[in-house]
């Protein structure tokens, strides 16, 4: 695993995930295994191994993913990780 998301959102952590779980047949083309952990009701951590960073930017910045995030009040923060 080599990067992680921090989301924090409004929506309950069950519709966030629905959301995830729709949309795998598109990022599944640039993450290889990934895990989904729930923290509370508006918080969740993704660990993933991440292919190409750059298609999953521009898989996370497209308007329709914009107007999911604004919607539901999703934040994500995207942390690099390397093995120490």
């Amino acid at each position: 695993m080599n990067a992680c998301i921090r989301s924090s959102f409004k929506c309950t952590f069950e519709v966030f995930k629905s959301k995830v779980m729709e949309d795998e047949p598109n990022w599944s083309q640039f993450v290889d295994n990934y895990q989904i952990a729930k923290v509370d009701d508006h918080n969740a951590i993704m660990l993933m191994n991440v292919l190409d960073f750059e298609a999953m930017e521009a898989f996370m910045t497209t308007d329709e993913m914009k107007a999911w995030d604004t919607e539901n009040g999703c934040e994500d923060t995207v942390y690099a990780l390397s093995p120490i």
